[in-house]
């Protein structure tokens, strides 16, 4: 018997030995090989591509902040080819690997579920094979790159609608739609002219500048209304039609994924002059009306919803029927026919709350209650219930914003909701302008004037720093932290756009698809709600496009650790400024970044 323990304490004794050589040899592979992954990255200077081919010295210095043991990595994995556009809180495979129980009538599978950070992917995404820099805007709007987003599936289905066509190495959009075969720009101004808007112009002299189109496609119907100075929210969920958004945005027009299910969209109440679904599939008289709601809640007074679809003409006895109960439902929410004409109807929402009074006790749908806040939206259920105005806007009979482009700097009416003040507003405009004259004099020996496109305010604040880009052709995605002052409504009311977001998650995008982020203290800030900065960083390199940029501005302690971690993530120093704001911010320091464009060497073999 003796013997035989002793056997089982030898075996013991080797597994263990065995076990610890296998975890030494990978962390020297993985973190202490100076040669690791050296192989299997070439930088975009190397193969022509336009990046920068020069290693970043590391910074072996140790910090307490972000990094516990003082230990940094110099290099992360990069992720498996099958995860180039992983889009971590919308990602199917984990539905499925987590065994989630949702409902699929009420498009849960689409909604954000995101991943414990046990299974996050804590790696670099890579671009697919044979990535090229994308086309510049404005001829990104007609065409883009097919080794960007190599799926051509919507070309073959869609091919009688003109959404997309195959052409050489390239996609062409020829500005189709499900319901616009011959082009947006004649749909839009056939809208306009239903409207008797001047000139058949649908912004109508300023007054209609944004616009939410659900269910978009591949966004031609916003891209073509950029023309005419509205700016469009386009928004579709990751369905059978993947990757429409993601065309999009490599296109360069404001979109986002999202869907009309069980959770509010991220977006304050009265953000919108106009609503617009063009056969977007979507059954508007489920579980009371609650989806129609949701756009009224978002409509600013006196607002329309564009409507296209079978419904609206066609004889059939089931269309008929939905026609029916939704022009019942509409009525019941006070709406009106401003116009209708073939396969168009078009519907206003009132400007004042009488007919709301006016109803018959036990309408439905109901008013919503008054402790319902219609401007909390992150993670909070939609309701079938109709949001009515405060006292103030039912006397202003509709929203009191002046037209575009003065809009952008008249201080919005919703200011004194916050308690600030018109001289705030305008310190705050004239601020944020000298300091993004401050970025691009940093910028400037790296951009021409097309070099950016797709620009995200990870902390939008009042949307100033989109307004200081008013005369550059670029597109801002203001995002408000969840947790803090709800003045996306002030973003939305200076005629821009944005959404409600938590820096803790993963943001509902695809892989690089912005030129450039500005992260103002943002970094300090998840610190302080105890998510990981390392996490952040990750996520910021996911939705950044190759040779993009970040601005960074935050604290000194901030910029130390995005240094430590500059070779491990493929970024390079692009300007480092001490702040000289005499404002509470003097502290900061801006420092800004450019992401390599590298390639894998399984990609380059592809290639050749």
């Amino acid at each position: 018997m003796k013997g035989r323990s002793d056997g089982g304490q030898k075996k013991r004794v080797i597994a263990l030995v065995c076990v610890a050589a296998v975890v030494l040899v990978f962390v020297y592979l993985f973190y202490g090989s100076s040669d690791h992954r050296a192989s299997a990255i070439e930088y975009g200077r190397k193969l022509g591509l336009g990046g920068d081919d020069d290693d970043t010295k590391q910074d072996d210095t140790s910090s307490s902040f972000g990094v516990d043991d003082g230990f940094t990595p110099r290099s992360f994995p990069v992720c498996d080819d099958r995860h180039s556009e992983l889009i971590p809180c919308l990602d199917r495979n984990l539905i499925y690997q987590m065994r989630l129980k949702l409902d699929l009538s009420l498009m849960e599978h689409y909604e954000r579920h995101c991943p414990p950070p046990e299974r996050r992917f804590n790696c670099l995404i890579p671009p697919p094979n044979g990535y090229k820099v994308p086309i510049k805007w404005p001829k990104s709007r007609d065409e883009v790159w097919k080794v960007n987003i190599p799926h051509t599936h919507l070309a073959h289905e869609k091919s009688d609608q003109n959404w997309m066509v195959v052409k050489g190495d390239k996609i062409n959009f020829p500005g189709g739609g499900t319901h616009f075969h011959y082009g947006a720009d004649k749909y839009i101004a056939s809208m306009a002219n239903m409207l008797n808007f001047p000139n058949n112009v649908l912004n109508n002299g300023g007054r209609l500048r944004t616009v939410f189109d659900v269910g978009c496609g591949v966004a031609s119907f916003g891209g073509y209304l950029l023309s005419s100075d509205i700016l469009a929210m386009s928004l579709a969920p990751n369905d059978v039609h993947q990757n429409q958004i993601q065309f999009a945005l490599e296109r360069g027009i404001p979109a986002s994924l999202g869907v009309l299910g069980t959770k509010r969209l991220p977006y304050p109440s009265r953000s919108f002059e106009l609503a617009h679904c063009s056969r977007c599939r979507i059954d508007w008289l489920q579980r009371d009306g609650i989806l129609l709601l949701e756009l009224d809640r978002v409509l600013r007074p006196g607002g329309y919803f564009a409507y296209s679809s079978p419904e609206a003409y066609a004889q059939d006895e089931e269309d008929l029927r939905i026609w029916r109960e939704m022009s019942a439902l509409v009525e019941r929410m006070c709406w009106k026919i401003a116009a209708k004409r073939n396969q168009t109807v078009i519907w206003q929402k009132p400007l004042t709350n009488d007919c709301y009074l006016e109803r018959e006790p036990g309408t439905q749908p109901p008013l919503c209650r008054s402790d319902n806040d219609p401007d909390a939206v992150w993670g909070v259920n939609m309701e079938a219930c109709i949001t009515s105005y405060s006292d103030h806007d039912h006397k202003t009979k509709g929203s009191g914003l002046a037209p575009w482009p003065a809009r952008l700097t008249s201080p919005p009416p919703r200011l004194a909701d916050f308690g600030y003040s018109t001289g705030m507003f305008e310190k705050d405009t004239e601020l944020w302008r000298q300091r993004v004259d401050t970025y691009w004099d940093l910028l400037s020996p790296r951009i021409e004037s097309d070099t950016v496109r797709n620009i995200m305010d990870m902390k939008a604040s009042m949307g100033s720093f989109a307004a200081a880009l008013k005369d550059k052709d670029v597109w801002v995605m203001n995002v408000v932290p969840e947790d803090g002052p709800s003045t996306l409504k002030l973003i939305y009311d200076r005629g821009l756009m944005g959404a409600v977001h938590s820096w803790c998650e993963a943001f509902s995008t695809y892989p690089r698809t912005y030129d450039l982020l500005h992260a103002w203290d943002i970094i300090s800030d998840i610190n302080k709600k105890g998510c990981s900065e390392v996490d952040l960083l990750l996520e910021m390199d996911r939705i950044l496009r190759p040779s993009g940029f970040i601005i960074i501005r935050d604290k000194q302690r901030v910029v130390d650790l995005v240094k430590k971690y500059l070779k491990a993530l493929h970024w390079e120093e692009v300007g480092t400024k001490t702040d000289s704001d005499s404002d509470q911010d003097s502290d900061n320091v801006i420092f800004i970044v450019q992401k390599k464009l590298w390639l894998t060497s399984e990609s380059l073999r592809d290639m050749e």
